[in-house]
């Protein structure tokens, strides 16, 4: 039997250097691994040295030069943007007097979004992928690489090639073919369903007007507004903004219909919106901001007004980002979330080894947990 033909590798410090046509063919619809969004990062600033994520873009071609493969992949000088926790690690191999830093990441920057990372065309198997991984973390001299918010099948592929696996948890909307939002709260037991009502109403009489933008509908003005949002609520939270004030209009320019936008007004000037982006499979709630506190605001334009979306365009799911258990009561269950980690210290990769085989079915025993919290009726009908 012939062998696979040899595939060339190549790390490219910009994403500029792949043309989008090449990266989409491999990309899929995710749109958070598309071109346009990964080049929106590099040319606002929002990636590079300000925040310590550096492109590493990881290419396959054959030997026609065809790009068959490819991973957004960054030299990371820290761990933070990252939402699946590995300080504790970086600490132990630098108490032991090794070096963490850099390491190589596969991830979509700043966005805890699952989805494909390891991006290909039909017939490229994971382990091609891996093996180019494992050479640009020579190549780099990093210590590690890590696939972050990967799908399961890439997980089990990695896994199988020896990389360690990490399980994580979110919480997802799935639309059981609802007619509209009135049909969704019929499926949720009485005392949630009255919950989410008082929450709506709440909002209705607040006296803010509460708009749904997409592509072209938003304005520089809304874009300056949003940024001002972003900027007060991660000033007052974490104290650090990774995305730059010129990122918001370039992701506009650049996934147009794709950008979709809960707005809230009061006497036609915008105090709080919710980002969104839409995918084929998923609409992906990403950033939130306020300048006025009204109850329940946060709920309403990033959890309500999503299923009010995703019921409207058919939609199967609403994923809303990381951590946030009070996401249950409005109808958005625990679903496993997955990355995979090789690490070339080998007494650290034994270290982290022990740990993930203990996390694992503690995460999944507290998710089972979390499932008993549903707000929907049982199937026996009661509440």
């Amino acid at each position: 039997m012939d062998s696979p033909a040899p595939l060339n590798l190549s790390l490219h410090p910009a994403i500029a250097e792949i043309p989008a046509a090449e990266w989409d063919g491999c990309a899929g619809d995710n749109p958070f691994v598309s071109h346009a969004f990964l080049s929106a990062l590099e040319d606002s600033g929002s990636t590079g040295r300000r925040t310590g994520w550096f492109p590493r873009h990881i290419a396959l071609r054959d030997e026609g030069g065809a790009l068959l493969a490819c991973a957004p992949g960054y030299a990371k000088t820290n761990s933070y943007g990252e939402y699946v926790f590995d300080h504790g690690w970086a600490d132990a191999l630098e108490r032991a007097g090794g070096r963490y830093y850099p390491k190589l990441q596969v991830a979509a920057p700043f966005s805890p979004v699952p989805g494909a990372r390891l991006l290909r065309r039909p017939g490229v198997p994971v382990a091609a992928l891996a093996e180019a991984m494992r050479q640009a973390m020579e190549a780099s001299e990093a210590s590690s690489v890590h696939v972050t918010f990967c799908t399961r099948e890439e997980w089990e592929a990695l896994g199988a090639c020896g990389w360690l696996q990490r399980v994580g948890v979110q919480f997802h909307w799935h639309n059981r073919g609802y007619a509209d939002f009135e049909d969704f709260l019929g499926a949720l037991a009485s005392r949630k369903r009255k919950q989410l009502r008082r929450e709506r109403r709440s909002v209705a009489e607040s006296g803010l007007v509460l708009r749904t933008l997409r592509g072209a509908e938003i304005t520089p003005a809304h874009w300056r507004a949003f940024n001002s949002f972003y900027r007060n609520t991660v000033d007052s939270r974490w104290g650090g903004a990774y995305l730059t004030d010129a990122f918001w209009p370039l992701l506009g320019e650049r996934l147009g219909e794709r950008v979709v936008l809960m707005l809230a007004e009061r006497e036609g000037v915008p105090v709080a919106g919710a980002l969104n982006l839409l995918g084929r499979e998923a609409l992906y709630g990403r950033n939130w901001g306020c300048t006025e506190e009204v109850p329940f605001l946060h709920f309403e334009l990033c959890y309500l007004r999503a299923i009010d979306f995703a019921i409207a365009h058919g939609l199967p799911r609403v994923e809303a980002g990381a951590q946030g258990e009070h996401k249950i009561q409005r109808g958005y269950l625990p679903s496993e979330t997955y990355s995979a980690h090789l690490i070339a210290h080998a007494g650290l990769s034994r270290a982290v080894e022990n740990f993930l085989e203990a996390e694992r079915p503690a995460v999944r025993a507290r998710m089972a947990e979390l499932a008993e919290l549903s707000p929907y009726r049982r199937e026996d009908g009661a509440e």
